[in-house]
């Protein structure tokens, strides 16, 4: 646990010293992108607290939310419709549950 909160710290260090900036037609699939990021990484830790972490499910789901997450705002901008907003839903809602989660865990110990 504690080599992931060091990678943690490490990688916004590093993000806050390299500038990069992203040109606004890729905003949109970094959103959903780094939301899917996100929503496998608290369910991957709220599933080490449940003692059922699996490293392949984590890996898989990581690049397979990330995927999809893209592909339905390529889908969404192609059609002129705004279907990243579902994922950005999905995603902020599951991200919020597993956190409640976590915070529960947190605190009965």
């Amino acid at each position: 646990m504690w080599l992931a909160i060091v990678g943690l710290i490490i990688g916004i260090i590093l993000g806050l010293l390299i500038p990069l900036g992203v040109p606004i037609a890729y905003s949109k699939y970094l959103s959903v992108a780094l939301l899917a990021a996100l929503d496998s990484v608290f369910g991957g830790v709220r599933a080490n607290m449940e003692n059922n972490y699996d490293n392949v499910i984590f890996i898989t789901g990581f690049f397979s939310n990330t995927l999809l997450a893209g592909i339905l705002a390529w889908i969404g901008e192609r059609m002129g419709v705004e279907l990243y907003t579902a994922a950005i839903f999905v995603f902020g809602v599951r991200i919020f549950q597993n956190l409640a989660i976590i915070r529960r865990h947190l605190l009965k110990r």
